[in-house]
């Protein structure tokens, strides 16, 4: 089993941060992916608050990947699963928004994953780095989004 566990700290609100993380049709803006794929996206909410159970599929380059979200605590938890990736198998993630001492918010995202022998040794350096970046893209958006109103 491989991990990624990424922890960042941002001056944004976790009310702005919360609604980057549960509207999937946000990522493109803020995160490493190109496109939310909505012909492979299963039940996400058109008000941009995907509940448990809703399965969004994001397009970065010619890779799709899916996400079936198995948990949802407002501002404190969204927790999803693999629901297709060629890359991953059994791939569980944890996106903990909290709020940092004093203002802003402290964002830890930590997955586990197996994959096979060929990519174990390029795939949890990769996947770090491509972590590292989903989780530093919200805090930033969310900043640059507070300094604009």
């Amino acid at each position: 089993m491989h991990t990624d566990d990424v922890t960042v700290t941002t001056s944004a609100s976790p009310d702005i941060v919360w609604k980057l993380l549960v509207d999937a049709a946000s990522w493109p803006l803020w995160s490493k992916v190109d496109s939310l794929d909505t012909t492979r996206s299963t039940g996400p909410d058109p008000g941009g608050d995907d509940g448990v159970g809703a399965v969004r599929a994001f397009r970065t380059g010619r890779t799709v990947s899916g996400e079936r979200l198995t948990g949802k605590a407002k501002r404190r938890l969204l927790a999803y699963e693999d629901a297709f990736n060629s890359a991953m198998r059994n791939y569980h993630a944890r996106i903990e928004p909290a709020p940092a001492s004093g203002s802003g918010t402290v964002i830890h995202w930590y997955g586990e994953y197996e994959t096979s022998r060929l990519l174990r040794w390029v795939m949890p350096r990769y996947l770090q780095k491509f972590m590292q970046g989903m989780a530093e893209g919200p805090a930033r958006y969310a900043e640059e989004s507070e300094a604009a109103q």
